[in-house]
């Protein structure tokens, strides 16, 4: 396939580049069309979801504690306060909810 003189001026056949990263790219592209990846992404955002509102909403951007041990202790206690939170979501439903159950 040439090109004309007036496209190309300085070569006489066009050149299309492939990156050498092209490879990686489709083998991504295909893994990302897989079933599993999907369920990954799912379960993934839930995962995302919960530490987004350690940092956010119980303000665990920074460890106040010391050490490996400090670290895991501090976050021990933030994931059982988040947990805690959950449970009584489930436990005691919004009273709103509940007139809506009833009826």
């Amino acid at each position: 396939m040439q090109c004309s003189r007036r496209g190309c001026p300085n070569t006489p056949f066009r050149k299309i580049a492939r990156s050498i990263h092209e490879g990686a790219r489709e083998t991504a592209r295909f893994i990302a069309k897989t079933p599993e990846y999907s369920q990954s992404r799912r379960e993934r955002k839930k995962v995302e979801m919960l530490f987004a509102h350690l940092k956010r909403i119980m303000k665990l951007d920074g460890l106040r504690l010391r050490g490996l041990s400090g670290a895991q202790d501090e976050f021990l206690l933030a994931a059982t306060a988040q947990n805690l939170r959950r449970m009584a979501k489930w436990l005691m439903p919004i009273e709103g909810d509940a007139q809506m159950r009833i009826a």
